[in-house]
């Protein structure tokens, strides 16, 4: 059965570690950021985050009911930045542009910890604050509750699939990662129009495009398809 957690006046009156450092759920997770980035997901654990806060590792319990739990609250973490100092402007369609190419952000700037939350449900406040302003911004443009379903869906699930598929390249070795760019121009660009003709005249666009991410072109069809809709049926009911 897993440890209840401690609640936070509790823990303020803890002593300090060793060190000298009072510990904060925020401490804690900050801290497992840098070792995700520094050591990635091999690396995190409870004992070496013990030893990066200067603490028992029994001391996380009181904070988190495990280091999934603590999984959890990273992925809270990197949304809680990516809505920091956003603010809607009352244009559905760039404000959910906007908080697309936030969020796909925030985790490529972790792609350690990307690529342990992006499949995950935390259930906390900076989810639950992103979630509502995506289903707030489809209502009011007036699309219907189940069309608003829908394209929250595809919204959340195409930012997040895009935000792995970009973190795991980031996280490929340096060496693993320049090799995999350099086939475009190594291989592709090199390949016969007699045998490869489709591949032969796109080389050189292939070559520019391919080692970008594809998420805001992505999320650009998907406001069209949304838009048209809109536009189609200018005045659907909302109930």
């Amino acid at each position: 059965m897993a440890k209840p957690v401690v609640p936070e006046e509790k823990r303020r009156r803890r002593r300090p570690t060793r060190s000298g450092t009072v510990l904060s759920e925020q401490l804690i997770v900050e801290t497992a950021l840098r070792m995700l980035r520094e050591h990635g997901s091999a690396g995190f654990t409870a004992r070496r985050l013990g030893l990066a806060l200067d603490c028992d590792p029994s001391t996380l319990y009181r904070y988190f009911r495990g280091m999934d739990d603590l999984t959890l609250a990273i992925a809270d973490a990197l949304i809680g930045r990516a809505l920091r100092g956003w603010e809607p402007t009352g244009e559905w369609r760039a404000d959910l542009r906007a908080m697309g190419l936030r969020i796909h952000a925030a985790y490529v700037a972790h792609p350690q910890a990307a690529q342990l939350t992006t499949s995950r449900v935390s259930g906390r406040a900076n989810e639950l604050a992103a979630d509502e302003m995506v289903l707030e911004l489809l209502r009011t443009a007036g699309f219907p509750l189940p069309d608003t379903v829908r394209i929250y869906h595809a919204f959340i699930d195409q930012t997040l699939a895009f935000a792995a598929l970009d973190a795991a390249s980031l996280a490929l070795p340096s060496a693993a990662l320049r090799a995999d760019e350099a086939m475009w121009r190594s291989t592709y660009a090199r390949l016969p129009a007699t045998t490869h003709p489709r591949i032969a005249e796109a080389a050189p666009l292939l070559a520019t495009r391919m080692v970008t991410s594809a998420y805001p072109t992505a999320l650009d069809m998907l406001l069209d398809s949304a838009d048209a809709q809109l536009t189609r049926s200018p005045s659907p009911d909302r109930a």
